[in-house]
């Protein structure tokens, strides 16, 4: 059996690493997010991990693992518990220095190994892939970290209505799901499925077409929310987007991510959000096979600005099997976890293939997740 060499899980190692870089201990020790880890704890958990799946799984080495197991498994340290009890800057990164050196002599060592996790190149895929997801996160603790730094002042944006546009995917067969190695389980098994005609359109929602929500009462109209979705808004207070300021002579929109940012993708809303205003704009939310599809058939532009949220709940595919373990999805396919696709302009390549899968509770707005209407 084979695995890959180690020189892009090495990138993503530093890259993890350097998110550390220009950030006050503070803020490094800092949980910025009820639902994010401080940025110390997540670059210990990237290594910690690689090292659990290479090191322990595969060679039976404890050494490191043990020492660390009940700070970085997520599932024995409580997120409000972490920040406490993580190292200091410093140590860390000699730690990580000393761990890398341990694993890329592994990853050598793996090429002569013969392992089921090392099978054509799996368990270096699953890794990149690991490192890359709590690259996107990392990005986001620094998102968050920076709303408390920002001076807020007016935002040159006037409000839009909805797209009419649209294009009209034709009833068609397509395969769903992904073959390759770094495909994550519930990618899998590949499945033929049969949309029927849907239109979508070709861009997402952006800023200013979200104002046009606000204006229009979008956070006071109960009608276009479903029960769930408005008790939820009724009792957490939202009124705009996370990360929207509002100010007396108009809004602040920190960080635009273009030169024209009324006509970049909303972002900073969750599910309950997205769906509203579906409603409102007479629309819906595309079903999660109705985004792949018409992904692949190429009519989606400006993909992977912005996750995009799709109607559907995280379900498995007919056939699932849990792999590399139980956890990875099989928790989450609880009907209270929403799909979104199409990555951000956080992500890193590993996940921006069509047939990813993310998935959310609906209330979640600190993902970098917007919305693309589908019509029937």
């Amino acid at each position: 059996m084979t695995a890959n060499p180690p020189s892009r899980i090495a990138q993503l190692r530093q890259a993890s690493v350097a998110m550390l870089d220009g950030l006050t201990p503070a803020q490094q020790r800092c949980q910025s997010h009820p639902e994010l880890s401080p940025m110390l704890w997540h670059v210990g958990h990237v290594l910690f991990m690689e090292t659990y799946w290479l090191a322990e799984r595969v060679f039976g080495d404890t050494s490191v693992t043990n020492a660390w197991r009940d700070l970085y498994v997520p599932e024995l340290a409580a997120k409000d518990e972490r920040s406490a009890r993580l190292p200091e800057a410093p140590d860390l990164r000699r730690w990580a220095s000393q761990i890398a050196e341990q694993n890329d002599a592994y990853w050598q060592h793996a090429r002569n190994v013969d392992h089921p996790l090392l099978a054509d190149g799996y368990l270096a895929a699953f890794v990149r892939q690991h490192y890359a997801q709590h690259l996107e996160t990392m990005r986001l603790v620094r998102t968050q970290l920076a709303l408390a730094e920002y001076t807020p002042a007016p935002t040159a944006i006037e409000a839009e209505s909805p797209d009419t546009v649209f294009e009209t995917v034709g009833a068609h067969v397509v395969d769903i799901g992904t073959a390759t190695i770094d495909a994550y389980d519930n990618e899998q098994p590949v499945f033929t499925a049969y949309p029927d005609t849907f239109d979508i359109a070709p861009r997402c929602v952006t800023n200013a077409q979200w104002l046009g929500f606000i204006e229009a009462g979008g956070y006071q109209n109960a009608d276009w929310w479903d029960d769930a979705g408005w008790a939820w808004r009724e009792s957490a207070q939202v009124e705009h987007p996370q990360h929207w300021h509002a100010l007396e002579n108009g809004w602040f929109i920190p960080k635009p991510e273009s030169a024209d940012i009324a006509q970049a993708p909303v972002h900073g809303i969750g599910w309950y959000e997205a769906r509203a205003y579906a409603r409102y704009a007479g629309a819906r939310l595309p079903r999660e096979l109705e985004w792949e599809a018409a992904r692949r058939a190429g009519v989606l532009s400006g993909v992977g600005q912005v996750w995009e949220w799709c109607a559907d709940a995280f379900y498995p595919y007919p056939g699932f099997c849990a792999f590399p373990y139980d956890g990875y999805s099989m928790p989450w396919f609880d009907g209270g976890h929403f799909v979104a696709r199409g990555a951000s302009l956080h992500s890193e390549i590993e996940i921006r293939r069509p047939g990813f899968r993310n998935f959310y509770p609906p209330t979640h707005r600190h993902i970098h997740a917007g919305l693309r209407l589908a019509y029937t």
